[in-house]
């Protein structure tokens, strides 16, 4: 199993409406992909938060086949909608992990 990571630092000015659309949008399109078997939605605790809060999107995929089909036919759409909405007022990153034990 792999898991694809995202890590998001938002800004204050749009925490609460970014929030709400990580839950009621954005996750659930995520998952309605059919490329991840489940996922875990995280705020990292005991991080400086002066700029804002930091939350971790964790997206297991059966196999790599599944992460791929993932990159190539959705994540350009979705991360085009997240960048036209948030713009400059959240940064991320994203790792992908394998899932030893």
């Amino acid at each position: 199993m792999l898991i694809y990571n995202i890590t998001i630092k938002v800004e204050w000015v749009i925490h609460e409406a970014w929030l709400k659309w990580m839950l009621d949008t954005h996750i659930p399109e995520v998952l309605g992909t059919g490329c991840f078997a489940k996922h875990q939605f995280v705020r990292l605790m005991e991080i400086d938060e002066n700029d804002g809060p930091t939350y971790a999107l964790q997206l297991y995929a059966e196999n790599k086949k599944d992460y791929e089909r993932y990159l190539q036919l959705h994540a350009p759409a979705l991360n085009h909608t997240a960048a036209h909405l948030w713009n400059d007022d959240m940064v991320t990153f994203a790792t992908l992990m394998q899932v030893v034990h």
